[in-house]
């Protein structure tokens, strides 16, 4: 793992950091925050995903997170959302063919893709939940039995979908303006379908509606949403996430909060509830 940079903010250190990843062929950079703490002190993890066309940088910069996790001693992992090229061998990663903002490059959304070209490079899942973790644990003064996980718009989904896969392993799950239902939608039905095929079953394990409706269950869900998101009616619809955790009978607490866009001034805004939310479950 080599250091790219690392900066004193709010009494703890805010790094960003590069390792060669097994899982996608590829260097990764990735950013973490570690509040400052007592010698030997473990402290629990909380991960964020981030949404199309983002990398590591963009909540990093404009998250407004170190603040409340200071006040919290909470560890704040922020991973990219898609390999990127050249490959450990100087080889290109596949991109979308027309360079579209939504597929390829910038766009993994958490899955392990399993058609050509993209099988080669484009293993999110098994990134942020395998290989990542295990390097996090090994590297930082983090707790790693005490695990939580948000995200925005593609990132939402993947913290949802990781959330719901992995009930033992974190304690809390929220997002912003998530894709709740990827299967039902234009950005997740060209995703899912580029990178796992014509296989439905398969996108049923990356769909939080259709993981909540095939038996996956967590305590509680927290989820913020704009009012005024552009996308909120056509690739959000956090209606289909209220419905199906209502059947299932999983709490869900989702605000429509007014005037707020797809933005990170809206991000931001939320944040500090959201880390309140996570450290209440990761300490209680």
């Amino acid at each position: 793992m080599e250091s790219v940079s690392t900066n004193k903010a709010f009494g703890g250190v805010q790094g960003v950091y590069r390792h060669a990843s097994a899982a996608t062929g590829t260097d990764m950079t990735f950013s973490v925050f570690v509040p400052d703490h007592a010698p030997g002190a473990k402290l629990p993890v909380v991960w964020y995903l981030s949404g199309l066309t983002c990398t590591h940088a963009n909540v990093t910069e404009k998250g407004e997170f170190r603040r409340a996790c200071a006040e919290h001693g909470l560890i704040f992992v922020a991973p990219d959302t898609s390999p990127r090229g050249p490959d450990l061998n100087g080889n290109a990663v596949a991109d979308d063919a027309e360079g579209a903002y939504d597929f390829g490059l910038g766009a993994g959304f958490y899955v392990d893709a399993t058609q050509d070209p993209f099988a080669r490079h484009y293993k999110m899942w098994s990134y942020v939940t395998e290989e990542l973790p295990a390097l996090i644990g090994e590297a930082f003064p983090a707790d790693m039995t005490r695990q939580s996980i948000m995200g925005h718009s593609m990132g939402g989904h993947g913290a949802l979908t990781i959330g719901l896969s992995f009930p033992e392993r974190f304690r809390a799950v929220s997002a912003f303006a998530p894709i709740v239902a990827p299967g039902q939608v234009p950005w997740g039905q060209k995703a899912l379908g580029g990178y796992l095929g014509e296989d439905k079953a398969a996108w049923r394990r990356h769909d939080a509606v259709a993981l909540i409706e095939d038996g996956a269950r967590v305590p509680a869900l927290l989820v913020d949403q704009g009012g005024a998101d552009q996308f909120l009616e056509k690739e959000l619809r956090p209606e289909l996430l209220e419905a199906a955790c209502a059947k299932a009978g999983i709490e869900l607490r989702l605000t429509i909060q007014p005037g707020y866009d797809h933005s990170y001034y809206f991000i931001s805004t939320f944040m500090p509830a959201h880390l309140q939310w996570h450290a209440e479950r990761l300490k209680g």
